[in-house]
């Protein structure tokens, strides 16, 4: 039978996102056969949406900024910011005009079946698509994503208000925007669009940006955006928005009222589980997909990425359906480990973060130590002219182990790798501080923070250095 009619499969994935469709190469390659089905574009929100056009917008943007500081020292730069040739590479090179004709062909190339429909199971180890019914022999797993979560507020549902998906298909900017929401998506849309001109508003209910990081991250970032000219309200939550005339209007708590040209509205994701027949085998419809660290959620079934509800990063979701493909294939007995997830956001400083917070320590009534090193008072930070920016490492007290860490500033991102190594392998602080680090780098930072070199770089840029402290 051609794989285009195949009814019958090894494995049926419901939703080829990107985990769903890295997966589906996986069983593919390996000789087994699939039938993967997906609602939407091949490749999913990342691909198309998400995580690679929106940092080619970042590059862009972060280009211009470098432009324009190069006044006073290295020379003279005439800056003038287009947008046309950032639309036209995310259309071409990104996302290849939201086609994922290439996509399905690599699929069917390597002999599985893919049908673009809403498929949803009909019993165990059955899917249902269209009116046709499929099965499978091994099994079925779910990865069929989230979707913006769009908070109740008086008005918002009469207002054409922008998605993600409206900013990252823009090939014109408006001359202003409320962005409703301060976590990292509308932290690092809204630096892009203030970069190309846009007068940008930040509206966050949460008393500052990224609620999630550490607040050394989240001042460094306001701080950032401040000297940029971008405005920014936390702590005041939206409570009616409405239209006048070409513009929009946003009503505060506090009694404010802001006025803008566009709204975009980025204030997290939801899983839905509705409509995905999972009644059928008897599991809910509410919450989360429960999985265990093989990523099973029954008999025959397995889920993956957003709906498991462990942590809605491109990078878990990918993690994920390499258990799977090792479970299914029965190659090794890997399962799924959540204490070291890194978090990166792609703004200017960008911020890098794994394991557990601060106050997620202090709430957890561990006793841990901190230590906070400035990024401008690193040696890379200080040649580099870094105005903001910190290091920060929280250490078991008992132990010595590195339980958790962020990084804001430059090259914060990369840092995170050995951060996250860290925590990983539940290294010790007396780990860190044994090796030998680069200089002048900014990863090196966290050997100044910790005392790597010794007491004496770690206060020579910084006197006010203090070394670790308790968190309680």
């Amino acid at each position: 039978m051609a794989s285009n009619e195949m009814t019958e499969a090894d494995v049926i994935v419901l939703g080829v996102g990107t985990c769903g469709e890295d997966l589906s190469l996986q069983l593919l390659d390996a000789g087994l056969s699939v039938i993967g089905i997906e609602a939407s574009l091949v490749g999913g929100e990342c691909a198309y949406w998400a995580c690679i056009p929106s940092k080619m917008m970042i590059r862009a943007a972060n280009m211009l900024q470098e432009a324009r500081k190069i006044e006073g020292v290295s020379g003279h730069a005439d800056v003038r910011a287009e947008w046309a040739p950032v639309a036209n590479r995310i259309t071409t090179e990104a996302t290849g005009g939201w086609d994922d004709s290439f996509a399905v062909e690599r699929f069917e190339s390597r002999g599985g079946r893919l049908i673009h429909g809403q498929g949803k199971l009909a019993g165990p180890k059955t899917v249902s698509v269209d009116g046709e019914t499929l099965t499978a022999r091994i099994g079925v797993v779910i990865a069929t994503g989230s979707q913006p979560a769009v908070p109740k507020i008086d008005g918002l549902v009469n207002i054409d208000a922008w998605s993600t998906h409206d900013v990252i298909s823009a090939t014109e900017l408006p001359e202003s925007l409320i962005v409703l929401g301060g976590g990292p998506i509308g932290c690092e849309l809204g630096q892009v669009l203030a970069r190309f001109g846009v007068k940008v508003t930040i509206v966050e209910a949460a008393d500052r940006l990224l609620p999630r990081e550490e607040p050394e991250a989240s001042e460094a970032v306001a701080t950032a955006f401040e000297a940029e000219g971008i405005s920014v309200r936390t702590g005041d939550p939206v409570v009616k928005v409405g239209k006048n005339d070409d513009s929009i209007t946003i009503s505060l708590a506090g009694g404010d009222v802001i006025t803008a040209e566009k709204l975009l509205v980025v204030t997290g994701r939801k899983v839905d589980l509705t409509g995905l027949g999972l009644e059928s085998i008897g599991l809910p419809t509410t919450g989360f997909i429960e999985v265990d660290e093989r990523m099973h959620a029954a008999d025959g079934l397995w889920a993956m990425g957003d709906m498991t509800g462990k942590a809605m990063f491109t990078h878990v979701a990918v993690h994920q359906a390499g258990i799977i493909a090792a479970d299914i294939l029965k190659k090794d007995h890997t399962t799924a480990r959540y204490h070291a997830v890194p978090r990166a956001v792609f703004t200017d400083p960008e911020v890098g973060s794994v394991g557990i917070t601060e106050s997620e320590a202090v709430a957890q009534g561990l006793d841990v130590e901190v230590v906070v090193k400035r990024v401008p008072y690193s040696f890379r930070g200080w040649l580099d002219m870094a105005s903001v920016g910190a290091i920060k490492v929280i250490a078991d007290r008992g132990t010595g182990v590195v339980v958790g860490a962020t990084a804001s500033g430059p090259r914060a991102s990369e840092i995170l790798g050995l951060l996250t190594f860290a925590v990983h392998t539940k290294a010790k602080l007396d780990d860190l501080r044994s090796m030998i680090y680069a200089f002048p780098t900014f990863y090196g930072g966290v050997g100044e923070a910790i005392g790597a070199y010794g007491k004496g770089v770690q206060t020579v840029l910084d006197p006010e250095f203090e070394g670790f402290r308790s968190a309680r």
